[in-house]
């Protein structure tokens, strides 16, 4: 059973047999390229296994871009939480330590306190470093926003 062609489907079946062709020729000149880079290059130096090397490499990075900025994320939280959690009960032990008459540890003479600080402040100081914020606002700065600054500038 013969198949009648009309003008559109004769020119259809045309543009066809051309892609058909043109991916013939594509696979043999592929074909070609590998199997003399393979006897020329080493397979390490490969100029085709490069490019694919070349391409996860770039895929892997955007995904470890985005657990870096998820990371840094999660830092900062547990930072807050640890500062709320640890500066405020340490304030409440020392109004316990008061009203009970009990001495209590200074800021200056408690040597935790001051390394959690110095911690604390490193760690504000690399934020500020990426984000270019040369300021230094005292303790009210919310190193949140320049963490989120520093994400979003860097998308």
């Amino acid at each position: 059973m013969g198949h009648k062609y009309e003008e559109g489907d004769e020119a259809m079946e045309d543009l066809v047999n051309l892609f058909t062709k043109a991916n013939h020729d594509l696979s043999v000149v592929h074909f070609s390229l590998h199997k003399e880079f393979h006897s020329v290059y080493p397979v390490n130096v490969n100029p085709m296994k490069l490019v694919s090397r070349i391409k996860n490499i770039q895929e892997d990075l955007l995904s470890l871009k985005e657990q870096c900025r998820e990371l840094l994320v999660a830092k900062q939280d547990l930072i807050d939480k640890a500062r709320t959690t640890l500066v405020g009960n340490r304030r409440l032990l020392q109004r316990m330590q008061a009203s009970s008459g009990l001495p209590f540890t200074s800021d200056c003479d408690d040597s935790a306190y001051t390394n959690f600080n110095q911690i604390i402040d490193e760690w504000t100081a690399q934020v500020r470093s990426k984000t270019g914020d040369g300021k230094h606002n005292s303790d009210t700065e919310d190193i949140n926003q320049l963490l989120f600054s520093a994400i979003v500038e860097s998308t």
